[in-house]
């Protein structure tokens, strides 16, 4: 099967959804049509698109030009299993005690080692992004430190593998939301491939904007592991549901991006515990003041 993509870039968030709505409304329509931040500090936004037939060139270069982006990038997609490719491609993760893996690596799970079974079809999340690595690397040295969470969340889950790494370690129950009901179903699907049912709980949620979550509340930690604005617009939420003396697991930042989140943290009664950089990503672990 032929996939075509086209993909453009815009100066802010409401222009992208903005032009995002008319491209779904294209003859052909897309089969998908998706709108990302873009992940390198420029606050810029990117809106992509995926075909089964060639898309209109002239409509797309007119929707470009009227909402001031720039050229759709057209590209036609090999005919490959992608599932496939991804299965040889992901190689286990190791983060500290925690073993990430496709269940196409079952046979190669350490003895002593925490596993995580991710499939390779749901695989943001998966732990070989350096925001997940460092996640689960900070969570791993907090317990070796002696920290015992009774109440965790994970806000943002994505594939809820921070979710069920904490509910590895203790005997509690997470709560892992997510706004996006893709991913909440993701995480879902996951929880049950580990065995994790009722320990992980997977809740659709902007933030905190859940009963569950807000019943649950304080938290001993939370995480979250999405993007340096998302972040900081959290922290007065992060001050109000994180217990006195919990700490949050925060990741999503570019190194060059992650003073600002500390700031907005410390504003809110956090102290800095720890900063540790993996790949091009910055992991800090903030503690509330008692």
């Amino acid at each position: 099967m032929t996939t075509f993509t086209a993909f453009t870039t815009l100066a802010d968030r409401d222009s992208a959804e903005a032009l995002a709505e008319l491209v779904e409304e294209l003859d052909p329509a897309p089969y998908g049509v998706g709108v990302f931040e873009i992940e390198d500090g420029s606050d810029r936004w990117e809106v992509g698109a995926y075909f089964l037939e060639r898309p209109d060139d002239v409509a797309l270069a007119l929707l470009a030009m009227s909402h001031t982006a720039a050229p759709f990038a057209i590209s036609e997609l090999p005919d490959i299993d992608w599932v496939a490719h991804v299965r040889r491609e992901l190689a286990p993760v190791v983060a500290g005690r925690f073993f990430v893996y496709g269940s196409h690596d079952a046979d190669k799970v350490p003895e002593g080692s925490i596993p995580l079974l991710i499939e390779a079809a749901m695989a943001f999340g998966t732990g070989h992004h350096g925001t997940t690595l460092g996640c689960l690397s900070a969570l791993d040295r907090l317990e070796r430190e002696g920290l015992r969470a009774r109440n965790v969340a994970d806000i943002g889950c994505g594939t809820a593998v921070l979710a069920m790494a904490a509910a590895k370690l203790w005997p509690e129950t997470v709560l892992a939301s997510d706004i996006d009901p893709v991913a909440v179903e993701t995480a879902a699907a996951n929880v049950e491939a580990n065995g994790m049912s009722g320990q992980v709980v997977c809740l659709e949620a902007a933030g905190f904007e859940h009963p569950r979550l807000k019943e649950n509340a304080p938290f001993d930690l939370i995480f979250a592991n999405i993007l340096k604005a998302p972040l900081i617009a959290l922290a007065p939420d992060m001050g109000k549901y994180c217990a006195e003396s919990g700490q949050v697991i925060l990741s999503g930042i570019l190194h060059e991006q992650a003073d600002d989140v500390i700031v907005a943290y410390v504003a809110e009664g956090f102290t800095l515990a720890s900063r540790n950089e993996h790949g091009d990503w910055t992991t800090l672990v903030m503690q509330r003041k008692q």
